[in-house]
């Protein structure tokens, strides 16, 4: 079953062809005409639409072929216990079911974004929910705006711990305080629920591709997975 995934953010818009769980083809768009020409090209059984910003109704006007879109509604393959899931984020519930591909749970998956989401999924495939802190960027911005003298700096991997000069002390904090932070979470977490896998994903997911280790993986595109495997478990259950 060739299954078309749309993922429409706030700036872009990505896409995802799959092959049962196997990822074909990943592309970005930046308008909905750009998909829609898109799309009408290709050979595909299924198409499931997840938005932040565009309702259903809206891409029925805009486009001419089926898809099923997805909000809270939405039937999920795991368990929800989730406290309010109402305001839970689409893309932490996608991440986690995502992880599903490369293991049955538990798991605890770290989206590094705007935010840093951490989501975690327990050996029954239920969804416990997490945390959620400041990303790379909204920290360094933070220390900048809401200061006097604080400089505006960039997030660099290759910094030390210790540094040398105001901007490398920043460097280091930004950088090295996430680190220590998801090393933190991952052994919280793993105390409770052996044999955690733990997945890192999202736009900020290659600065920590050194934390790659056998209990530990790098996927950027995690969320498409999810959303696949949502996807397909719909089109089952039906």
């Amino acid at each position: 079953m060739r299954n078309l995934i749309i993922d429409i953010g706030n700036t872009r818009i990505k896409t995802g062809l799959f092959w049962g769980n196997k990822l074909q083809e990943e592309r970005w768009f930046g308008l909905l005409s750009e998909v829609t020409q898109y799309v009408e090209s290709l050979e595909k059984d299924q198409v499931l639409v997840s938005s932040v910003k565009d309702d259903m109704d809206t891409l029925q006007a805009e486009w001419s072929f089926d898809f099923l879109y997805f909000d809270h509604t939405l039937p999920l393959p795991i368990n929800n216990k989730y406290g309010t899931p109402e305001t839970l984020g689409l893309d932490r519930l996608a991440a986690v079911i995502g992880a599903l591909d490369w293991a049955e749970g538990p798991v605890l998956t770290i989206d590094l974004g705007t935010c840093i989401t951490y989501d975690l999924l327990d050996e029954k495939q239920s969804y416990l929910g997490g945390a959620i802190s400041p990303g790379l960027l909204m920290r360094a911005r933070a220390m900048h705006e809401f200061t006097a003298k604080l400089p505006m700096v960039s997030v660099d991997p290759m910094v030390r711990e210790v540094g040398d000069t105001t901007v490398t002390c920043l460097q280091s904090g930004i950088y090295h305080g996430v680190k220590a932070e998801i090393l933190g979470f991952v052994d919280q977490y793993a105390q409770n629920h052996a044999g955690l896998k733990v997945f890192i994903c999202g736009g900020d997911a290659n600065f920590f591709e050194s934390l790659t280790k056998d209990h530990i993986f790098v996927i950027p595109n995690l969320v498409l997975h999810g959303l696949n495997r949502i996807l397909t478990y719909n089109v089952e259950k039906n």
